[in-house]
């Protein structure tokens, strides 16, 4: 289609697949198309696009000390939003959950989590989340939090099957929040409002950014909301991420609707989520199905869509049971987590997460992720961006950690 022809040259050729096992009563793996740009047959493929290396990319910042104020300002200002906007508390969150609570994200099923064994109870596996999706639903109820207030967290965690290139990191840092909701509310309606005030939250946060650090403000004071339904139907041969940048080069903030299931021909419909955070089954008035989606933004540096934050109603007990047996994995039924969910004492909720380190690459506009979080890169692309004046923070910029006694 000619609308693929902005897209940038790497990603325009790429079909990025992973093996999704999809172990339902017929049992059957199928290949899934996932909304990324990293060509992993590139061995340069984390590098930025083109057009930002040669001296095509300025930093707005070259002296880190004022970097990492930007950062702290960037942060601060958007936590301080959120809590207004959405009506959240900040609470203290778990760096490590045991794997027997079923606690941990799942992503889409695949990733394998960091674990370790506490030196003193061998046998005993602790992991490090890749988010706190579940653990939020159940501190509201830990912290006996009313309907129509919610918590937000300084989340950190490690995501060690992630992409590792210039919008990924290994290291995962994300305003995780979580509101408790009337049942009522488990709607269409109720997810656009929200999502309306986490973008004023966002939007504001832009325009004090760049008035504090004279950069040129770029976000639309209105979202505009789309469809995975209505794009796969509009565009049928585009790519997910393809079709994410149609929409933003367009629109420049747009709220992606329905993420997660598959389509009838056993291909992912836009992007994976796991059975028992999202609620990616029930049908909408217009038709389509999925009460969740992304928040994306089009980045003026980079050319391309850009995923700031994913959110959604979760599930409650039907569609918990539902999305479980969708994905063959009903064993999780006998998890700590999905027992509360399923007799009934945890709350119904609406939440997501903010990538804290991918906002603040957007808002004092970064080509690297890196340049605004301490990382690990690939060292030869790492190598490249040094002699291209692009600065990473911290060991991001060593080929290994100097301070190592061996390797």
């Amino acid at each position: 289609p000619v609308e693929r022809s902005f897209m940038h040259e790497r990603d325009a050729a790429i079909n990025n697949t992973i093996q999704y096992s999809h172990r339902s009563k017929h049992h059957y793996t199928t290949t899934i198309n996932m909304a990324c740009t990293l060509n992993r047959d590139d061995p340069l493929g984390g590098l930025p696009p083109k057009h930002c290396l040669n001296g095509g990319y300025k930093p707005v910042f070259t002296n880190r000390l004022q970097l990492e104020e930007a950062l702290s300002f960037c942060k601060t200002t958007l936590e301080n939003n959120l809590k207004e906007n959405v009506n959240l508390v900040r609470v203290s969150a778990p760096l490590f959950v045991t794997r027997a609570s079923g606690f941990n994200d799942n992503l889409n099923g695949v990733e394998r989590p960091a674990t370790f064994e506490p030196r003193d109870f061998p046998g005993t596996h602790l992991e490090v989340p890749f988010s706190l999706a579940k653990w939020k639903r159940w501190a509201l109820h830990y912290y006996g939090v009313e309907a129509g207030k919610g918590i937000v967290t300084d989340f950190r965690g490690l995501r060690c099957d992630d992409d590792v290139d210039f919008t990924h990191s290994l290291y995962v840092d994300q305003f995780d929040w979580e509101k408790h909701i009337a049942a009522e509310d488990r709607n269409i309606d109720y997810l656009k409002a929200t999502v309306k005030a986490i973008y004023k939250a966002l939007y504001d946060t832009e325009q004090a950014v760049c008035k504090k650090y004279g950069i040129d403000a770029y976000l639309p004071e209105e979202l505009t909301f789309a469809t995975s339904d209505d794009m796969i139907k509009s565009h049928p041969t585009a790519t997910p991420k393809e079709r994410e940048n149609i929409l933003c080069e367009k629109h420049k903030a747009v709220f992606f609707i329905g993420i997660g299931g598959m389509k009838p021909d056993g291909q992912l419909r836009h992007d994976g989520r796991a059975p028992d955070y999202d609620d990616w089954i029930t049908e909408r008035p217009d038709g389509g199905h999925g009460l969740n989606g992304d928040l994306l933004l089009w980045n003026p540096v980079l050319k391309q869509s850009f995923e700031i934050s994913s959110m959604g109603i979760r599930v409650n007990p039907e569609v918990l049971l539902k999305q479980l047996d969708l994905c063959g994995v009903n064993e999780r039924k006998e998890f700590v987590w999905h027992k509360m969910l399923l007799d009934g004492t945890l709350p119904q909720t609406i939440g997501g997460g903010i990538g804290q380190s991918r906002t603040c690459q957007y808002l004092l506009r970064a080509c690297h992720i890196g340049e605004v979080q301490h990382g690990w890169y690939n060292p030869k692309e790492v190598e490249i961006l040094k002699k291209d004046g692009i600065q990473l923070l911290g060991l991001g910029e060593f080929d290994a950690d100097p301070s190592a006694k061996s390797s």
